[in-house]
């Protein structure tokens, strides 16, 4: 994982106990490497590390994970409350994504990507999108969603902004790739954090849900501390 952008992983434990989820991001410029993730009520915020060195917040400051009852959502930017604030007024994850595209931020107008776990009555499933542009085309949005019912224990999913580096950097393309969950969370928050690329790596946040009691346990790790 040595490309730079963001990254969403989501999944079910090998023992099909918990249902899991990770979201990384790492950072070329100063001021994308000048935050940490901070815990906001059941999600997580971004924060600048240093106030001082902050210089456009508009792309870097944004929840990137909220619960709505038994959903939690996890996303690469604001389009978080757009997707709680739909689903909130009973609109569906694609549906409340409608209204956002990819980010504003030419040439590489980077993906919006984002995910959904759904859990109740002791059934978990998930979803996961990706808006961006037409080969770099600003002028048309693609809009892609997966569904993945009674995930299988074990699995899990991966999508990420970047295909690889470049200039402009090439967006991610295709179906999330598939990748194996396993361990305990310690273990798992170790694995990827020690995958992410040392120079461009910042924070990194994962939450295993027990899909039977709705408990979960929340993992954070910030490269500035």
């Amino acid at each position: 994982m040595k490309k730079p952008g963001r990254g969403i992983i989501i999944g079910k434990t090998p023992d099909g106990k918990k249902a899991v989820t990770a979201y990384f991001i790492m950072g070329r410029s100063v001021n994308s490497r000048n935050r940490v993730f901070v815990t906001e009520g059941e999600g997580i915020r971004t924060q600048a590390f240093d106030p001082s060195k902050l210089s456009d917040p508009s792309l870097i400051i944004y929840a990137p994970v909220r619960v709505l009852g038994n959903k939690t959502i996890v996303t690469n930017g604001d389009q978080t409350d757009t997707i709680y604030e739909g689903m909130d007024k009973q609109l569906t994850f694609e549906q409340s994504l409608r209204s956002r595209e990819f980010e504003p931020d030419g040439p590489n107008y980077t993906p919006r990507i984002s995910g959904i776990m759904h859990i109740e009555d002791g059934k978990y499933n998930y979803a996961m999108s990706i808006l961006k542009s037409n080969n770099g085309d600003p002028s048309a949005c693609n809009r892609y969603t997966f569904a993945y019912e009674n995930p299988v224990a074990g699995e899990g999913h991966f999508i990420h902004t970047y295909k690889n580096d470049g200039d402009p950097l090439p967006s991610f393309e295709g179906e999330p790739k598939l990748v194996g969950i396993e361990g305990t969370i310690e273990e798992f928050t170790d694995k990827i954090w020690n995958s992410l690329n040392e120079d461009n790596k910042v924070s990194l946040f994962v939450r295993f849900i027990d899909i039977a009691t709705g408990e979960y346990e929340t993992k954070i790790v910030n490269k500035n501390i």
